[in-house]
């Protein structure tokens, strides 16, 4: 017997959070960089030095490229993003992460080296996304691990 998929909530947002950054950001990421090419070619390291230039032309494609948005809809299956589902049963557990006006869904994997999954969501339908995946999954304090810190600092 196949059960329906119902669709609890629907919304929309953006795939990362984008920060804006101003000249001082590029010209920061100038100097380091060639402060880093200085020293690999003082070092004679000619494989560190194609390394950091990849690495800044990965970074720039990567901050200049505006965020998809992206949508999500919950159902008694699990979260679905766009077309890829995702299961309760891939999580362990959620919790709830409030950074000043953002908020996100944060999915503990139960795969041990699996990444966790970070779903923003719009204030207004919070409290019921979290109804529904308190009715599914334990809930856990979560906060920003000291990578998730970084990119925010940085403002990637």
């Amino acid at each position: 017997m196949v059960m329906a998929n119902k669709t609890i909530v629907n919304w929309e947002a953006k795939e990362y959070v984008e920060y804006k950054k101003n000249a001082g950001w590029y010209v920061g990421l100038a100097v380091v960089t060639l402060l880093l090419c200085g020293l690999a070619i003082w070092l004679k390291q000619i494989s560190f030095l194609i390394l950091i230039i990849v690495a800044v032309v990965a970074l720039l494609t990567y901050t200049l490229r505006k965020p998809r948005v992206l949508h999500y809809s919950l159902s008694d299956k699990g979260l679905s993003e766009g077309n890829n589902l995702h299961t309760f049963d891939q999580f362990k557990s959620f919790g709830v992460l409030e950074e000043s006006t953002h908020y996100s869904i944060v999915l503990i994997p139960k795969q041990r080296l699996a990444p966790r999954m970070i779903v923003a969501f719009p204030e207004t339908e919070g409290e019921q996304i979290v109804d529904v995946f308190g009715g599914h999954l334990p809930m856990e304090p979560v906060k920003l691990d000291a990578l998730d810190k970084l990119v925010r600092w940085l403002r990637i």
